[in-house]
């Protein structure tokens, strides 16, 4: 003689009530699937529960995936608006020295880079101006040579990239600590020199060559027209 153990009436009428609970409670449907199996035994497949596996594990994946894509979207969106505050800041300069300023505070800050450095080619180097405020001048050539490290071959305008450590020549005392950074070039018109913008930070994930540049080719074309107004 065999007894089932029986459902308590109250918890019974629950659940005809509201199947949905059961139904939408992985657990509990893992755990009556796994009987069923038990009850059916070894020499049974049940191609419908191989199935049902199938399914979730795909659904898990399409969930996985869509967590991505909202995360990417959200980084995306947050990028673009510390992009547009930076160069609203930009905007409201008057002068290359209030230009300066606005980089190396609230414009690094809102890009929450550690270091910005403005490179200028030029023939003189004897500008006093030379290594104030970010700011500093390199002989013609120097901005090719240094975004390629040396290697020869075309500079794009954006390049991503992490490193052991900042130039010295660039960061100065701040080098020793830089991990990653962004070499944006400029165009300043015709019959000038071109410039480097390099954007420095701590965090060797914060620039890599794997990123989307299309912002920053957005920003640097602002730069751009913005120096313009005061480079001779």
């Amino acid at each position: 003689m065999t007894s089932t153990p029986k459902i308590e009436d109250a918890l019974r009428a629950k659940i005809i009530a509201t199947p949905d609970v059961i139904l939408d409670d992985k657990d509990v449907m893992r755990a009556l699937v796994a009987a069923n199996e038990k009850i059916m035994g070894d020499n049974i497949v049940d191609l419908r529960g191989i199935a049902m596996d199938r399914l979730e594990s795909r659904l898990d994946r399409l969930e996985d995936t869509h967590r991505s894509v909202i995360a990417a979207a959200y980084e995306n969106v947050a990028g673009t608006n510390q992009i547009h505050r930076a160069i609203l800041r930009i905007l409201e300069a008057d002068s290359l020295t209030d230009l300066l300023a606005h980089l190396q505070s609230d414009v690094a800050e809102t890009l929450r880079v550690d270091a910005i450095r403005l490179v200028l080619e030029s023939d003189q180097n004897d500008d006093p101006m030379a290594t104030e405020n970010g700011k500093m001048r390199k002989a013609p050539g120097y901005m090719d040579a240094y975004v390629t490290q040396g290697r020869g071959g075309i500079s794009r305008q954006v390049t991503l990239r992490r490193v052991d450590h900042g130039d010295a020549d660039v960061f100065g005392q701040d080098a020793e600590q830089i991990r990653s950074e962004a070499c944006l070039k400029l165009d300043l018109g015709a019959d000038r020199l071109p410039g480097l913008l390099v954007l420095g930070s701590k965090d060797a994930e914060m620039f890599g060559p794997q990123q989307g540049t299309d912002l920053l080719v957005f920003f640097t074309g602002v730069m751009e027209r913005v120096l313009r107004r005061w480079i001779t």
